[in-house]
């Protein structure tokens, strides 16, 4: 039977970023160093995948501090933790590694400089993410604001309207947080901002290429975790491009195939946390149902790399 004939747009940059490779490096050496187990709080990348492939090598993963023995060493996620948590393993006398992505503890810092600045802090972000509950966590209570959207904007209630500052999450929607900050900047001339956004660039790259090819796309499929925010935003970011069809999908196994009758110009992206390996399987599913001609769609070069902790270069 002769297969119909699809073009899949292929985006670059896509999946895994600097500080997801860090992240899973830095898992991946603790084991080497101290033996298994070694625990972690909260998934270490929003992947299943992910966690499961480090599952097998001996890690352990656990929601709160207390959960784990205090004679094992504890790795904190890359979406960083609240200054309770890292407080909770010193009293416990743990070995402690950090795998907090460096553009995730930028924020922490700028937090805590306008802190002592005297400023409160305004923060973009979604309510209940890691990410989001550790920046917070970096100061006193009531020092952070959160805002998910404009109209959040219009119901702040502030100490001193001239003495704020604002940070962001960094996986968030470049388009939505900038009508969030303009809300903010006109209701509070005098407010703050980082000398850099917070948005980080793998964030900013992978929805620059979805953009760039969501105008060619019939569908888009998104390979990516449900609670990876910067895999959803990729899922938004599509349909608000003009893409009639987009799909969040942990593996080729979860494709709606009947979304897709009759479709034949398909895009293909990952958010920062899905390996490469689930994209190939895309792939091949689709190749397995179409004639396909791979078109890459390159917006962007990436070529960051962050260094481990200090602690699993040095002899154990």
């Amino acid at each position: 039977m002769t297969k119909a004939p699809l073009t899949l747009h292929l985006a670059a940059p896509r999946g895994f970023c600097a500080g997801v490779d860090r992240a899973i490096r830095i898992v991946e050496l603790a084991i080497e160093k101290w033996g298994a187990p070694v625990y972690v709080r909260h998934e270490i990348v929003h992947n299943r995948t992910v966690v499961d492939a480090l599952r097998a090598k001996g890690a352990v993963f656990v929601e709160e501090v207390h959960e784990a023995p205090a004679d094992r060493p504890i790795v904190f996620s890359a979406h960083g933790v609240a200054k309770s948590v890292p407080a909770e393993a010193a009293a416990r006398d743990m070995i402690q590694v950090d795998a907090t992505c460096p553009l995730v503890t930028k924020v922490h810092i700028e937090a805590a400089r306008h802190h002592e600045n005297g400023l409160q802090l305004v923060m973009i972000g979604h309510a209940g993410h890691p990410e989001t509950v550790g920046t917070m966590g970096q100061l006193p209570p009531g020092e952070v604001l959160l805002v998910e959207t404009v109209e959040d904007v219009d119901r702040l209630e502030v100490r001193d309207p001239d003495r704020l500052a604002f940070v962001t999450q960094t996986t968030l929607s470049v388009d939505d947080t900038a009508d969030i900050v303009a809300a903010l900047q006109a209701r509070f001339p005098a407010i703050h901002g980082p000398a850099r956004e917070d948005i980080c660039y793998a964030t900013t790259n992978r929805q620059m290429a979805v953009k760039a090819m969501a105008p060619s796309c019939e569908a888009i499929l998104v390979v990516g975790a449900p609670n990876s925010s910067n895999s959803r935003r990729l899922v938004e970011v599509a349909r608000k491009a003009g893409c009639p069809y987009a799909q969040l999908i942990q593996t080729a196994a979860e494709i709606d195939w009947r979304a897709l009758e009759g479709v034949r110009s398909i895009g293909l992206t990952a958010g920062a946390s899905a390996p490469e390996a689930l994209v190939n399987g895309v792939i091949d599913a689709v190749r397995a149902r179409y004639d396909v001609t791979v078109r890459p769609v390159v917006t962007a070069e990436e070529n960051v790399e962050f260094k481990v902790p200090r602690i699993l270069r040095e002899p154990a």
